[in-house]
């Protein structure tokens, strides 16, 4: 019986029933690194709307460090823009001390604002 291309190329095929199955297996990973929650907001955009690159860094085995990266920039990217908006309203410590209902308005402000700018300009790119 003459070979596919699949058995040429070391592939195996285990039977199920009438039908043979190919052994598929995805290839590790160099390494395990943190994906918080930017990375895993990326990685459900990637899976619901842009299918082919969420399969194609599976496959490749590059997903988790792909992720990895897209958690780092947006974090980086966060807090730098939190830090600038915070200089530019004049939001210091002091304004903490004497009137924290205020402080944590404004805070809580600038971090919905600062999350909209990484989602539109990291997450959902």
């Amino acid at each position: 019986m003459k070979k596919t291309i699949f058995e040429e190329m070391s592939g195996t095929y285990i039977r199920h029933g009438d039908y043979l199955i190919p052994c598929l297996t995805l290839p590790e990973e160099e390494e395990q690194r943190f994906i918080g929650v930017w990375g895993q907001r990326h990685k459900r955009y990637l899976k619901e709307h842009k299918r082919a690159i969420y399969i194609t860094l599976l496959t490749n085995g590059r997903l988790n460090s792909y992720l990895a990266d897209i958690e780092e920039q947006a974090q980086e990217r966060f807090e730098r823009i939190v830090e600038q908006m915070k200089q530019a309203q004049g939001i210091t410590e002091q304004l903490k001390a004497e009137n924290q209902m205020e402080w944590v308005a404004k805070m809580n402000n600038i971090q919905a604002c600062a999350r909209e700018i990484v989602d539109k300009e990291i997450i959902f790119l």
